[in-house]
């Protein structure tokens, strides 16, 4: 008479291991998409992943953000959420560990990362008790499908035929701890697989279901198509010729809004529709403001050519680009409300929460401060602050730049302490003189003689006066500077590199601002006031 074989132990403990962490998987899918559904009601933000990345970029160090943007770039925030994404694959995994042995614990786990998702969107400046909804709703999908899940797992078979619940000749399992179902017929593993897949299927259907109506819920492009933007009642002049040196490699003098840099700390991009929005200009004031979209572009509208910079630039780095704006004059906003002794500082809110503070008395100094509302003659895309945003020359964008503007509070720095102030970076933000090698590229292979080098400085409000160009560490050498298009935007600059021997070289720039003071070349850090130094490259002439 033949007998039964038992598959090994090990085998089979990995393989309902396996279905162990599974089943933790498909759980985790089936909440996420829980919550995914919910956030439909209450807002894209609000789901869990997001409201648990924005937090965690709010309780960030400041060294470790400079670290993600520098080494990531404008890919910092897909690789927060995913990490996000792999702690919660962990989580799930352990869940289902657990689940197998004590269903209470692995849906312990599950209401844990729900309550966590709760904390994180209750977190927001602008939250109100309904973000927590999906949350909530994750965490308790979470719970009872890992559940569940856990208990078709346990009595299943995962070897060949049993008696039981157990495989043949094998004697009980001494570790079915929780609540055991001997004389119950034990499940198939093809029905537990089929449970599992299920579950994922259902689970990944509600996650792209639930983005997909947020999206149609919250599109706003139909009505920024609809925008129509009256003539400017004061344009910008016309660029001088000769702005941009004509070599080829060298940056275009206006940016293209889509190639326009985007640094901020919005994991979804606020969707506003401008027929429910309003601008609120408060606090230190004679007459607060209450602005509709409509009303905001029947004021008259200002051209302004300007570069934007961010302060976590490098030197030499990317995050940095000249617009054509397009807005109301935003100190004589502030003059009809009527600001009142005592005010200093101007905070801009964000849809979303940000707070931007800038000092008023650069505000109403005389120069061209916009809210603006349209840039390189295109309503402002949803990316760079839809339906307004603040511009204000000399400043880097953390402390002149509220996208997605709906409050500007008219206060005082002894009173409050914007988003970045409180995270240690310098109160005032005013734009260092920066200056920028863009041809040759870096590690360039080029032909012995003449080079040609151009690039790009600035030093915004102030304007650039001179920029120089040194070799090996030789004597400063002028360079030619390109036509002058004013205070508020870069300038470019080229020069050519005579008798260029065979070796490698090394290249530095600097440029001397509109008041004579040269661009320094002592080395610091974006944090926590900008970047300062030389740019230099490194090129092989052959």
């Amino acid at each position: 008479m033949g007998s039964v074989s038992t598959p090994k132990p090990r085998r089979n403990r990995l393989v309902r291991i396996a279905a162990a962490a599974a089943i933790g998987l498909a759980a985790a899918v089936a909440a996420v998409g829980a919550g995914e559904l919910v956030a439909v009601l209450t807002g894209p933000d609000t789901a869990p992943v997001i409201a648990v990345g924005s937090a965690a970029i709010d309780l960030t160090p400041t060294p470790l953000k400079e670290f993600a943007v520098r080494n990531f770039g404008t890919d910092d925030k897909p690789v927060l959420l995913g990490g996000i994404q792999l702690t919660m694959a962990g989580l799930a995994v352990l869940a289902g560990l657990l689940a197998v042995r004590r269903r209470l614990f692995g849906a312990a786990v599950f209401v844990l990362f729900g309550g966590l998702g709760v904390w994180a969107a209750l977190s927001r400046p602008v939250a109100g008790p309904a973000d927590a909804l999906p949350a909530l709703a994750a965490g308790a999908v979470g719970a009872v499908v890992v559940a569940w899940l856990a208990t078709r797992l346990r009595p299943a078979r995962f070897g060949p035929a049993t008696a039981g619940g157990r495989p043949a000749g094998h004697p009980p399992d001494q570790d079915a701890d929780a609540d055991p179902e001997p004389d119950r017929a034990a499940p198939s593993r093809r029905t537990v697989l089929a449970a599992t897949g299920g579950t994922v299927l259902l689970g990944g259907l509600a996650v792209a279901g639930g983005r997909t109506l947020s999206d149609r819920r919250y599109d706003v492009s139909t009505a920024r198509e609809a925008v129509r933007l009256p003539a400017p009642a004061r344009s910008a002049p016309p660029l001088p010729p000769g702005v941009r040196p004509d070599t080829p490699g060298l940056s275009s003098f206006v940016t293209p809004n889509q190639e326009f840099y985007r640094v901020d700390t919005a994991l979804t991009l606020p969707r506003i529709d401008p027929r429910r929005w309003a601008l609120r200009i408060h606090g230190l004031v004679d007459r607060p403001l209450l602005i509709s979209y409509d009303e905001l572009l029947r004021y008259p509208l200002e051209e302004l050519d300007h570069t934007l910079s961010c302060v976590s630039n490098e030197i030499g780095g990317p995050y940095v680009g000249t617009t054509r704006w397009l807005g109301v004059s935003l100190p004589a906003l502030l003059r009809r409300a009527g600001v009142r002794s005592g005010a200093d500082q101007l905070v801009g809110r964000s849809e979303d929460g940000m707070t931007i503070g800038t000092p008023l008395e650069s505000v109403l100094d005389g120069r061209r401060a916009l809210v603006a509302v349209a840039m390189n003659g295109e309503v402002l895309p949803v990316a760079h602050g839809f339906p307004c945003r603040t511009v204000v020359p000399g400043f880097y964008g953390y402390t002149s730049a509220t996208k997605w503007l709906v409050d500007l509070d008219v206060t005082s720095f002894a009173a409050y302490d914007p988003y970045w102030v409180e995270r240690g970076w310098d109160r005032t933000g005013e734009v260092r003189t920066a200056s920028r090698i863009d041809v040759p590229a870096p590690f360039a292979r080029v032909a012995a003689g003449d080079v040609a080098v151009a690039g790009t400085a600035w030093a915004t409000h102030r304007g650039i006066a001179a920029v120089e160009l040194r070799v090996d560490g030789g004597p400063w050498a002028e360079v030619r500077l390109a036509a002058d298009a004013g205070p508020d935007v870069w300038r470019q600059w080229s020069h050519t590199w005579t008798g260029a021997r065979p070796g490698t070289h090394r290249l530095e720039v600097r440029a001397t601002d509109g008041t004579g003071s040269v661009q320094t070349g002592s080395r610091a850090t974006p944090f926590p006031a900008g970047a300062t130094g030389w740019h230099s490259t490194v090129v092989t002439v052959s």
